[in-house]
């Protein structure tokens, strides 16, 4: 029996590194900033909802990756908001944080950080 590769096939790592290329990102501090400012701005968790029921960020919504296109609209209607997207290893939120940009939502930032350096630096955790 053929052992399996340890993680995604390298296509997946090329479509996350091309997706990163083209959008906007931003270190965890200046999101812990926007937070403490209480910046008019979106947190959204593209995790599965159980990993989001774990613990996310403080005030965040979560719209899991794999239904993204067909519920946003229902949560974030202005497509020119300011959205931070985050996950637990940036790399759904690479994908989806592309994906906002592609239908329209221009301010959508990846948090450029696992979620376990958010904890790590002590930032604060809702659950």
């Amino acid at each position: 029996q053929e052992a399996k590769p340890a993680g995604p096939p390298p296509i997946i790592k090329e479509m996350i590194v091309k997706a990163k290329a083209a959008i906007k990102t931003v270190p965890a501090a200046e999101v812990k900033a926007a937070i403490d400012k209480k910046e008019k701005a979106f947190y959204l968790d593209v995790r599965d909802p159980g990993e989001y029921s774990a613990g996310h960020l403080p005030g965040a919504i979560n719209v899991s990756r794999g239904t993204l296109e067909m519920n946003i609209w229902g949560k974030i209607p202005d497509q020119s908001a300011k959205i931070y997207v985050y996950c637990k290893t940036a790399g759904r939120s690479t994908l989806a944080t592309k994906t906002l940009n592609d239908l329209g939502y221009k301010n959508a930032v990846l948090m450029d950080a696992q979620f376990e350096d958010w904890i790590k630096a002590g930032y604060p955790v809702e659950r």
